[in-house]
């Protein structure tokens, strides 16, 4: 159970750390918080909402709060999984440091071959979980049995919007 991504600027770091972690007590520790600074277009968003646009290394800033705060509120015996959703050197270098499952934001259209690209540089860092998201559910076996052999992804997240659609590619792909 998970929350995919929460976007830093929009809750106060402790107050996430703490939903977080009573979700994942609450669940046995089968919660994963998802949080990142934010896909393109946040600062318009935040305009609208009435919120300041939170410049990109604050927002890196929070995502590390909220992290730590979650940590502490974990103490020694319980640790909530954190996936983060990044992008840039500076998100993905955050994610080396503190994230148990890393998923690359992709650009429209972009190609195959940056994908891997992005997956292997990272994974040259540390070896965690790779998520990334299909998004054509006719060629979601296909595509994520390639990338689970090719590139090393080893997690796949969809959206309940999803669940209906994708039913039968995660039958056709149970214990593969």
């Amino acid at each position: 159970m998970g929350t995919w991504v929460y976007a830093s600027p929009f809750r106060p770091p402790w107050m996430t750390a703490w939903e977080a972690h009573s979700l994942s007590v609450l669940t046995d520790g089968r919660f994963e918080m998802g949080v990142g600074t934010g896909r393109p277009g946040i600062e318009d968003e935040l305009r609208e909402r009435g919120l300041p646009a939170v410049p990109p290394g604050e927002r890196l800033a929070q995502v590390r709060e909220t992290v730590r705060a979650l940590r502490d509120l974990d103490g020694p015996g319980h640790h909530t999984p954190v996936a983060m959703a990044v992008r840039g050197p500076k998100a993905q270098a955050l994610a080396a440091d503190l994230a148990d499952t890393v998923t690359f934001a992709q650009l429209p259209g972009e190609p195959r071959a940056e994908v891997a690209r992005l997956a292997r540089d990272f994974r040259a860092i540390r070896d965690v979980e790779l998520a990334i998201l299909p998004d054509d559910p006719a060629a979601a076996a296909e595509e994520i049995q390639r990338r689970r052999e090719e590139i090393g992804f080893s997690y796949f997240v969809f959206g309940a919007d999803s669940a209906d659609a994708l039913a039968p590619v995660v039958a056709k792909l149970a214990g593969r």
